[in-house]
Parts: C-alpha cells; structure tokens; sequence
C-alpha cells in the first residue's frame, strides 16, 4: 500500500507534494478547534486542483433540495456547511511573481501536523526568476482561544543578491461551496473597513425561503512584520492588506497575521457583535506569537494526558490512534452544547457538515470514557432540545410520536435520499441506546429519569405506530426499512431495526416505573400504550435461520447469490481490483448482491454484547464478516470489537488498522474529501473496548485484556464515575492504576480486584 504520509508517532508528515494528491494531503492536515477549522490548504496561491474549505461549527445554510421528482414527507431544504468566507489566503510575491508551486521549481518541502501541539507547519525552497528563497508557514487555531487564528509566516533568502518581496494579506467573502445544489453562493458583505496593517469585514448568509436564521460572521486580522505597510485595498467582496520591502542575502524577515472570528450564534446584535471582536482583537494583541504558541502546547497537552493511548511496539497502530483522537477533539470537545460532531468535521463538505447517529452509536462512549461526564450529557440535551422538530419529523411521514433525523442541524430532517433518510429508521433506537448507555456507564439515572424519559416516550410511540401486526404471523413486523448497511434498501423486517426497536420499548416500559410521580404525569403514558407497547416486545418479529445459526440480516437476505464453505460461512467472491464495490458496480448491481456495506445485525450483537451466547457471537460473526466490504467507516471499529471478543487475534488486528489507519492509509479512495471525523471514535472503541474487553456490567467495571501479538503492550487512561485510571496492559501482565477518586473493585479475566 502506498502511503502518502510517513509513520511518526506523533505527526503527520510528508516530503512530497504530488499534485494528485493534493486534496488528500488537504484533508490530512486539517485542522480544527471545536468552534471552527480547516482543510490543510496552502495559504498562498496555488493554481493546480485544491479544495479551499474553512468551516465554522454550528452555521448553516438551508441549501434549496434538487431531485429528481419531489415526494410527499421529502423534507424543504438540504442543510449546508457553507464554506466560511476565506480569511486565511496571502498572495506572496518574488520580484511581482506570486509564489505557486503548482508552477513553480522548488525542493526541500516538508508538510508536517503536529498533533501533539496541534499546529501545522510547512516549508519549502522557491525558485523564482533565479532566486531561492526558504519559505517557512506555520499555523493553528488556538483551542486557549477559540476565536483565534495564527499564522507565522518567514521568508529567507538563500541567493547572492537581494530580492524584492510583497505580501498580499485578504478576507475574502467571494467563495463557493462545492457541494451547492445549484452553484450559488450562501455569504453577502454587509460591511467592512480597511487601515494600514488591519482590516475587518462583516458578512453574512444569503436570504432563504425557509425561515431559518441568518447567520452574521465578523472576522477582523492584524499584522505583525518588519515589511513595510503599503496601499491597503477595500473592495466589493474582499479587503486586503499589503505590505513590501526587500530581502537582502541571509536575511530572514517574518509575517505574522491574526485573525479574530465571531459569529452572531453568540451575539444578539450587529453592536454586540463588532464590540466582542474588537475586545477580542485586543485581547490577542496583549499576548507574543510565542505566548500565543504556549498557551495552545498547555491546552493540547492537558487533553492527552487524559485521553492518550501508547501502543508499544507498533508505530504504525500507534500514529494510527492519536491521529484519531486528535481529528476527533478537535472537531468536537463538549465546549457548546449547541454543537455536535458531523461525519467531516471541518474537513469537507461531504454529508453537509450535519450530525447522523454517527454520535450516540459510536462518539458517545469515546466521550465518556476520555472526558468529564459533562460533555456526554451535552451530546444528550443536544437531542433533547430538538425534540419539537424530531415530532415535526414524524407527523411529516404521518406517523405518532418522534422521529429523530438521519440528518440534520436543527432538528428538523433536512437531507433527501429516500432510502436513506426516510428508511434509516434505526437511529430512534440508536438515540434511545445512548441515554442507556449513559446511564449504565456513569451509574447517573438522572437525565434518563428526566429528560431522557420524555424521548424515550416519544420514541416509543413512534415504534408503536410504525410497527404492524401480521395475522398469519402472529407477529409485529417493520416493513420498508434500511438497516445500517445501505446497501441492502426498502427490505422488510431488518433483524438490527426490529431488535433494538424491541429493545426501546422494553427497556422506556421499565424507564416508566422509576420515573417520579410528578414525571409520570408529565408524560401521561396511558396504560392502554404500555400493555400495546408490551404486546409488541412480546410479539416482535425477528428473523433467525436455526439451521446456520444465524440472525437474519432480514428478509430474503439468504435467497441472495451467497455461496457457502464447507462451514457453512459465505465465500467473498469480489475480485480485489472491483474494490470499493461503490465505486465499480451500478447502484443495481450492489443491491442485489449480498455484500454489506457495513456492520448491522453485528451493530446491535455490539450493543448488547453479554447478552448473547459465545456459540451466537461466533457464528453470526463468522457468516457476515466476510460478506462485509467495510466500505463504511463505521464498519471495521465494531467487527474489530466483535473479532477480540471471540480472540480472532489476527482478524481483530486486521481490523483495528483500517479503522485506526482509515484515512492515513485512504483504505476506501475517498479521503480527498475529507475525513471520517465520527469514525475516528473507531480505534479508541477496538482498544478499550476490543484489546482490553471493557464493560460495564451490573454496575461493575471489567476487563478481559490480551496484546495483539505484533504489540509489545499498550497503555490508556479511562474515566469512570468519577475516577481517573490508568490501564497498562503487556503479554505478561496487566496493571490498573487509580490515579484519582475513591477505591473501587473491577473484574479483571473474571476475579474481583480492588484497586486503591
């Protein structure tokens, strides 16, 4: 496999710049800080294929729906990240070239992200009109400062004779969103000013025909450099800052630009707006680049030690998994319980910058074991709070109680694949299986008592009225569904709905008697609901082949083209260089055949992992597995998990690499358009809850750990009710640490430990 990047277990570094690649090198190198990032374009010009992508957390824009014919339930609009007006890009220019290393000779490149002090930094040496010179970039967005962006910029010249050098420093709001339906831009300017080494412009989203905010962006920048200020220029869409001076031989100058980001998600008015950034601009001005630099090395610091994973014995594995958790913290750390983590993050615009159910399944318990519990209940009130919109949701279908969206930033569904968006109906459960999880994680019923019973009960009778009774059965049924693997659509029964759907009511029917009087009355469940809500977990279809021991994907799954062993397992019959099947067969072609796009009925066995038997783990394992082309990034964490369980040692290492090394390595051909953010929780999932077998049982912590045998051993922290440990796991032995918090008895290979 080729890499782009080398292996460094703290960075992300290449020394190649291959215009081919230039769009995964871009995701790659993002950048983020919770409350706005950007893909790792270069800050000058560059004429040769690029994705310009800055994104700001929580600013939307209702893009008009484009289909190909419109159906009733089909939801207004299409939500968008816009793509954030461009306050980064300088035009830096030799003798009055600009500098383009799509055109230009040059050598020495290095692109490096330094995950550990969460900076980008790059350098190279030009070549223009017979001068060299070294051009060194470095740049973050403070996650001490989180309306900051820095860039330190220094220019050497390496040549016998002096040069002239101009810098060209813009906010631009003239930028387009590749992924507009129709081409159209979502920013307008409604005012900006320019002086000598400043400038501030204020845009803001363009009118739409759905009633939804208008979001109003301020970004002001400032300049430190020993070049001499020239005519500034303030124009329709843009300003621009410019500054000259002449280089001598073995001199090096240096360009600082600063940029202030405010958005009116945080202001109430135009006043309150422009007052914050230019407090703000001060405020940034008191402090060195150096300080700056400081304060961002402690912020990122303090995250790994709480969260860092050390791999000893596998650079590769070990690069693997602090790439992850760094993309990760930095699109979302539980700052603003507005926000929630879309599947890119800052990185692209693929999937609309939105949030899926990407969060309860696969985030949620991330969070909960590398942070403090607070951030969880965020991503919980999160869906809370949108639960007036998840009713809007479900009475467009026709359809009672609440129904949370595949997509959306508002609540209210807002993406238009039919099959994905209106069948994909196992994201109420998945919701539902969070506030569970929570709780059993925490030992904390409070917001499950609360808050959560109020979804749980709107969930619920969602599930008892989409649900129908086959007479001939005697069963409950789910017609018209897509399980998690979206290569299998409109099927009937899907094993992974109908289970968990089962499982909701069961577990808001027991939800109901803890809940206080003064609760209960609040949700007024009338006992007619709970004996329908009891009669269809008593009844509810779920398919199952006794002969193979197998759950049922669902069906007619088994009447699809499956070939057989001797063991009675599938043959994966795609010939490697038809991979990924999406990108070589017809969309006709993959719902035919039986190939799974991602884990499904394995998904819920993952859930609910100590309520099935080893036998039943093992065979439903060893059937879908090789079925499974993983072509979703949610797919290896959880067969990774599955396949440690079973202690399929090679297969869960297999595993554990394409989840952890998705991106770095482009396993799927499709990072260039930006990273798997939510994804990314995978490797964190294959270690602690794979390599290290933890669960929560009954309350109690437990561990079953093994070390792949390519490992040496593997070392993480865990917070749990309130408890800081630290789990140090090798092939001899494996030694828990309570760093902070009260004593505690954990089960470790089945005995009972206390650790002090």
């Amino acid at each position: 496999m080729k890499r782009t990047f080398e292996i460094d277990p703290w960075k992300v570094i290449t020394h190649e710049l291959n215009p081919e690649d230039k769009r995964l090198q871009e995701s790659m190198t993002s950048i983020g800080n919770e409350y706005m990032g950007m893909r790792g374009m270069f800050e000058e010009k560059y004429s040769g294929d690029s994705h310009q992508g800055i994104y700001l957390g929580g600013v939307w824009y209702p893009d008009k729906t484009r289909v190909g014919w419109w159906k009733i339930g089909y939801p207004e609009y299409f939500g968008k990240v816009p793509n954030a007006i461009d306050f980064i890009s300088v035009d830096i220019k030799i003798n009055g070239e600009s500098i383009d290393l799509a055109k230009d000779s040059f050598s020495d490149f290095e692109l490096c992200l330094d995950m550990k002090r969460g900076i980008l930094s790059r350098s190279f040496i030009v070549e223009k009109d017979g001068h060299k010179i070294e051009v060194k970039s470095e740049r973050f967005v403070s996650i001490a400062f989180k309306e900051l962006y820095a860039n330190k910029l220094t220019f050497t010249n390496l040549s016998n004779e002096s040069v002239k050098i101009e810098v060209q420093s813009l906010i631009n709001a003239d930028v387009y969103n590749e992924d507009s339906n129709y081409g159209e831009q979502f920013w307008g300017v409604l005012n900006k000013e320019v002086a000598d080494k400043t400038g501030r412009l204020v845009g803001q989203t363009v009118e739409n025909n759905f009633g939804t905010p208008r979001f109003t962006v301020e970004m002001a920048m400032s300049h430190e450099t020993e070049l001499s200020a020239a005519k500034s220029e303030n124009e329709e869409k843009y300003i621009a800052n410019n500054f000259e001076g002449t280089i001598e031989p073995d001199q090096t100058v240096s360009f600082e630009k600063r940029v202030i980001v405010t958005t009116s998600r945080d202001y109430d008015t135009d006043e309150a707006l422009d007052e914050a950034t230019t407090n703000l601009m001060n405020k940034a001005g008191e402090q060195s680049y150096d300080q700056l630099v400081k304060a961002q090395e402690d912020a990122w610091a303090e995250r790994w030690t709480k969260s860092d994973i050390t791999i000893d014995g596998d650079e590769a594995a070990q690069q693997g998994i602090r790439f992850n958790l760094f993309q990760l913290f930095s699109t979302y750390y539980g700052n603003d319980a507005r926000l929630n983590i879309g599947p890119k993050g800052f990185t692209g615009e693929k999937y609309g910058g939105a949030t899926y159910w990407d969060t309860e399944a696969f985030c949620l318990p991330v969070y909960l074991g590398t942070s403090d519990p607070k951030v969880s209940e965020n991503l919980l009130m999160y869906r809370y709070n949108q639960l007036p919109a998840a009713f809007h949701n479900a009475q467009q279908q026709g359809l009672d109680g609440a129904l949370y969206p595949m997509v959306t930033f508002n609540g209210v569904e807002c993406h238009n694949e039919w099959e994905i968006t209106f069948e994909e109906i196992h994201r109420n459960s998945d919701i539902a299986y969070a506030i569970y999880n929570y709780a059993k994680t925490t030992g904390d019923n409070t917001y499950a008592l609360h808050e959560g019973s109020e979804v749980l009960v709107a969930i619920a009778r969602f599930w008892a009225d989409r649900v129908h009774f086959s007479e001939r059965n005697d069963k409950y049924m789910i017609h018209g569904v897509t399980g998690a693997d979206e290569y299998q659509n409109n099927v009937d029964n899907n094993w992974y709905t109908n289970a968990t759907a089962k499982w909701e009511l069961k577990y808001t029917l027991e939800v109901l008697e803890e809940v206080s009087e003064e609760q209960a009355k609040k949700l007024a469940v009338s006992d007619e609901e709970k004996a329908k809500w009891q009669d269809i977990v008593d009844k509810m279809y779920l398919p199952e082949d006794k002969e193979l021991g197998i759950f049922v994907q669902h069906d007619g799954f088994l009447d699809k083209e499956i070939t057989l062993d001797e063991n009675n397992n599938p043959i994966n019959k795609v010939p490697a260089d038809e991979l990924p099947i999406n990108q070589h067969w017809s969309w006709d072609k993959i719902l035919r055949s039986p190939y799974i796009k991602q884990a499904d009925v394995l998904q819920a066995m993952w859930y609910f992992m100590d309520d099935f038997t080893e036998e039943q783990k093992k065979r439903n394992f060893d059937f879908y597995e090789p079925l499974t082309v993983h072509e979703s990034s949610l797919s290896a964490p959880i067969y990774a998990i599955m396949a440690a369980d079973l202690r399929y040692q090679e297969k869960s290492v297999e595993l554990y690499e394409r989840t952890a090394r998705l991106d770095l390595d482009n396993y799927n051909n499709d990072t260039k358009d930006g990273l798997h953010i939510t994804a990314m929780s995978g490797g964190w999932l294959a270690i602690v809850q794979g390599f290290a077998g933890m669960r929560v049982n009954d309350g109690q912590l437990q561990f079953k750990p093994f070390v792949p045998q390519a490992w040496n051993g593997y070392n993480f922290r865990l917070n749990f009710r309130d408890r800081l440990l630290e789990i140090d796991v090798t092939k001899e032995n494996t030694e828990i640490k309570l760093l902070k918090g009260e004593p505690l008895t954990i089960k470790l290979n089945g005995e009972d430990v206390e650790v002090k």
